[in-house]
């Protein structure tokens, strides 16, 4: 498909920013305990481009997004004392991190209330609440000046939004000359059923997947250059598993949680969303720069 047919189908099918806050408020505690609460994304099980093995669960979950959320850092490349903007950053795990590791600042928005509260709560905890703030914020419509970051990234975000065009365009404009933009977007990879697709969308909380094509010509119409790209689906394939074998280990807890109403629900939606991952969930990390 073109970009434009994308982009129809993204804008058609999308969920507003309200529905998508709305969604983390209440299923937060939910992705936690099935996907690890560190960041909030997917985990690295296998490094770029590498293969390697896992064997056990338990916090393999938390320590797969630890070693993707270093792997971040070590690719946006923040500096001392330069700012970066954290675009839906979650319950703030990664953006407390580029501030310890950098020296750098953060800025971090999420349109979900109760991420605010949560990455405040982190910051202050961790000791770097003068260099790392959370507000509400849309990633449509971002309310800051011109070339006000030296740097901004992205992380499973731009599914959500329903004009991904318009989210690149406004990051573009935020950026100072020269800035890196770091952004993950799922790519679709097969033939999946509707089925498939109507619960990994209605689990998520999102639109469908696009064509690494599609969003690297988003991209460049936004006005970035192409830094580096990485093919990380076999993270992504791996962390749909987990998350299957979590939801069942972990079943009772979602109960006293969700009730057993919703429960069931959830029970008829998560072996389609587990099959969607593993066969037709594609997964790229794009290192991208606004030129001087």
């Amino acid at each position: 498909m073109t970009a434009t047919q994308d982009e129809l189908t993204t804008a058609a099918t999308a969920p507003t920013p309200e529905q998508v806050g709305a969604n983390y408020d209440e299923f937060g505690d939910l992705y936690a305990l099935t996907i690890g609460d560190v960041g909030i994304h997917i985990g690295m099980w296998v490094p770029p481009n590498g293969r390697g093995s896992v064997s056990t669960l338990g916090d393999l979950a938390n320590l797969a997004q630890e070693r993707q959320t270093e792997h971040h850092i070590d690719t946006i490349g923040l500096g001392q004392g330069e700012h970066l903007l954290d675009i839906g950053c979650g319950t703030g795990g990664p953006a407390v991190r580029v501030a310890e590791r950098s020296g750098g600042r953060v800025t971090g928005i999420t349109v979900s209330r109760t991420q605010v509260d949560t990455a405040t709560g982190l910051a202050r905890a961790r000791g770097v609440a003068d260099r790392v703030t959370f507000a509400l914020g849309n990633a449509m419509d971002l309310d800051f000046a011109d070339e006000t970051f030296d740097a901004a990234m992205a992380i499973d975000v731009f599914a959500h939004l329903s004009d991904r065009r318009q989210g690149l365009r406004e990051t573009w404009r935020v950026l100072r000359p020269g800035g890196h933009f770091m952004m993950s977007e799922f790519t679709a990879r097969g033939n999946p059923t509707d089925e498939q697709l109507a619960a990994y969308t209605r689990t998520w909380c999102c639109a469908p997947p696009i064509s690494p094509a599609t969003a690297l010509e988003l991209a460049e119409t936004a006005g970035f250059e192409l830094v580096k790209v990485e093919n990380m689906t076999e993270s992504c394939s791996f962390t749909g598993e987990v998350m299957g074998l979590l939801y069942a280990d972990r079943h009772d807890e979602i109960v006293a949680r969700y009730g057993p109403e919703l429960v069931a629900q959830m029970d008829e939606v998560v072996p389609l969303v587990r099959s969607f991952i593993r066969d037709h969930l594609g997964y790229y990390l794009f290192l991208l720069r606004k030129p001087r």
